[in-house]
Order: C-alpha cells, then structure tokens, then sequence
C-alpha cells in the first residue's frame, strides 16, 4: 500500500501558498457551545422554531426595512477582531453528542463540518453588522460562495473536543469574506485541521435586494495582508470565471490535451474516428458517476426558510465522497473543498437531483464534480442551484478517468484547472 503524501501533515497556508500570520484575537471572547449558534442566528433574524409560524414571522421582518443604511458611509466602521467568534465542538468532554458526528470509520463526519461551518460564518457576519440599538437585524446575510476549505490532517477524531475560531477578513459594499479555522485538542494543545474561507452577501429584510454592509477597518500589517488578500481572493474569482470553459475556448495546451486523450483511445484496427478503445488502468468518464435525490422537509430550513445551505453542502459531499469511493476501490480522504457557488436558494419541498461525477485523476488524486438542480414538478423544469467541486486522496493510485465527448473533455479540462489551483495551495 502506498504511503499517503506528506502535505497532509503541513501547516496552515493562506491563500498565495505561503505561511500566514494569524493575528490573535481571542483575548475578552468567550467560547460558543456548537448548539447555540442556530439559536442565535434565530434570535438575530427573528426567526421562529416552529414552521407553522414561519409565514408571519417573514411578514414581520418587511417591517425592518425602514433600518436599513442608504449608504455605506452611514454605517460605521468595524475592525476584524469585533467579528471575532470561537465556537466549541466539545466531542471529548461532552459524549453524548457524538453521535450525530459519527462515521462507520470511527471519525468525524467532515459533512457535520460543513454544516457547521456555514452556520459559523453567517454568525460572524451577522456580529460584523451588529448594531447596539436594534434588537433585530434586518439584514439577511447568506452564503454566496466557498472559495475554498484545505485540511491538514487526514483524521479528524471522533473524542478529542474541536475548536472552531474565525472572524470577517475582507468588506465590499454588500459583501464579506469570512476567514475560519478548525483545531482539535490533542495532549492539551488545539492543532491546526483544516483552514475555510467564505463569502457571505447581505441583502434585504426579504432576501430580495443587496443591502450595505459596515466597512472593515485594518489595524496592523497583518491584518492589511489578511485584507489585500481578500481583494486578490476576489479578483481570482473573477479571472476563474472569465476563462471559465463554458465562456472561452480552451488553451492552446488544453487542446492539445484533449487530441492527445483522441488519439490514445482510437482503435488502431479500423481506419474511423468513431471507433473507440479504452486504454489499460483507465476507466470511460460516463461510467464514473453516481447520482442520488433528496425531498427537502421544512427539518432542514434555514432561519430564512429556505433549504440549509449546510445541508446541501453535506448532502453533495457525502455523494462525492461515495462516488470517489467507487470509482477508486478504497476509502478516499478530502483534501479539499474549492469554489462552490451558490447560484439559486432551494426552497422548501424541493426535488433536489445530485449528479457526482470523477472528472480528472492523477496518481492517488481523485477530482469530483457534484452538480446540483431542483425539479419543479409543476413546470417540469430543472434549475441548477450549485456546482461543488471536491479533491479526494486514495490509499492506491487510481485507474485514469478518459473522456469521449467535447462535453466530457470540457469536463476533464475544468477538473483539471480545479486540481491545479488546489495543488498551489498546499
């Protein structure tokens, strides 16, 4: 059996690939137990515990619209550590919430994770924004985007309590970036597991239109390196999606990829560009794929009553994990959770469609695209909600994924381009 690489034991590293200087902000903070986020998102937004109730408790946020800032430049300025929050997942001292965190391989469902995270970063931003007079926010904060999650450690323990800590690193108009870390005490130290970055958006009481957001203000060198690098952070996106393959062309170099892929899967015996043969420890990409369904219940809302953003995050992990787990014969291990976009809300009631797909290998390298859509059963129509992209690492060097179609190599392209800028940052 092959040994694991030796990056899953590295350090945190910021976005550029360097080591990053974490400003220490804990000092007057007081830990949150992981229960006690949601209910206070809940109590921030107004929102009620029971979904028989969630219909006037929508109608009544309307009426916080007359809190909203004309501009910006009203509102006042906030520094990184006001957002500042640590939250406590206490699997070793509190047992009896294991459980639900819990997998067949006695650790940690990095799903749960998700989960927690997301809720995590909406509350950093709703701290961001707070104002001391207003009893209720008439912001609603959502998450727009997971720019990335890497780990350094290929276990997480299921009996060792988890420290999440994170705070708001970059501010556009009606936007944020969110910084966050994951320890986990071992021997009496928290050690660095994996490292998240989040962009949250700020809209109206309704959810209907953008909404200012306090500016951030830097107060040491490091913490104007953690800003500018938010502002780089956002003109990569930018670039990421300019060049996007459903846009633009491919490379010179990915043209020639693909030809090569042709030319290696023809059948030598027949003189037709229509006869195909699969080459030896390869694997034809139409046959990489898993697909599952969920019908979202109201158990799963968010304080906006629409689906969790959470859920559907774990949902898609816990389909790619499965489909990397086929394809590859041997348990996978999550390297990384990159780009993920949420492009529509899911409401409630929804047929949520998952499609998993490997798009890429190399070596132990597993690349998995989830593809996620909601299926009106009035209209007969299927619109796409998000797009996840996850790096998995197997215990053996897996066959090659090979397409056959200009989709499928559009596919294996892309694939390619998420690898690659995952491979940069570890």
């Amino acid at each position: 059996m092959r040994k694991l690489p030796f990056f899953l034991a590295r350090t945190l590293t910021s976005g550029t690939g360097g080591s990053q200087v974490l400003p220490d902000m804990s000092e007057g903070h007081l830990p949150i137990h992981v229960n006690n986020v949601r209910s206070r998102l809940r109590d921030i937004v107004g929102a009620s515990t029971n979904w028989r109730d969630h219909v006037q408790a929508m109608q009544e946020r309307k009426a916080l619209h007359t809190l909203l800032a004309k501009r910006q430049e009203d509102l006042s300025p906030r520094r990184m550590k006001d957002s500042y929050l640590e939250v406590i997942l206490p699997l070793g001292s509190q047992p009896e919430i294991r459980e639900k965190y819990l997998n067949v391989h006695n650790s940690v469902r990095f799903g749960r994770i998700l989960e927690d995270l997301d809720s995590l970063g909406v509350l950093i931003c709703y701290t961001h924004t707070k104002q001391e007079m207003q009893p209720r926010s008439p912001l609603s904060i959502v998450t727009a985007l997971v720019d990335k999650i890497n780990l350094c450690k290929k276990i997480i323990y299921p009996d060792c309590d988890i420290k999440f800590t994170g705070n708001v690193s970059w501010v556009g108009k009606t936007s944020m970036e969110v910084k966050m870390h994951m320890l986990q005490l071992h021997d009496g130290d928290y050690c660095p597991v994996l490292d998240a970055t989040f962009v949250m958006v700020a809209r109206d009481p309704e959810n209907k239109r953008p909404a200012f957001v306090n500016p951030l203000v830097p107060e040491t060198p490091e913490e104007e390196e953690i800003f500018k690098q938010g502002e780089l952070n956002k003109l990569k996106r930018i670039d990421f999606s300019t060049a996007s393959l459903l846009k633009m062309a491919p490379t010179a170099e990915e043209r020639n990829i693909v030809h090569d892929i042709f030319l290696n899967t023809l059948d030598t015996r027949t003189v037709s560009f229509r006869s195909r043969k699969l080459p030896p420890n390869s694997v034809w990409m139409e046959d990489a794929k898993l697909k599952g369904l969920q019908i979202c219940h109201p158990q799963e809302r968010n304080i906006f009553n629409r689906i969790f953003g959470g859920f559907l995050m774990r949902k898609a992990f816990e389909l790619g994990w499965a489909t990397a787990c086929s394809y590859g014969g041997s348990r996978p291990f999550i390297v990384s959770v990159d780009d993920i976009m949420f492009q529509r809300p899911v409401e409630v009631g929804s047929l949520l469609l998952l499609s998993g797909q490997v798009c890429y290998t190399e070596k132990n390298y597993i690349q998995v695209r989830v593809h996620s859509e909601v299926y009106d059963a009035d209209t007969r129509e299927h619109h796409t909600t998000n797009i996840f992209h996850f790096t998995f690492i197997s215990e053996n060097e897996v066959p090659r994924v090979v397409p056959k179609t200009y989709g499928e190599s559009m596919l294996y392209l892309d694939g390619k381009r998420h690898f690659a800028a995952v491979m940069k940052e570890i």
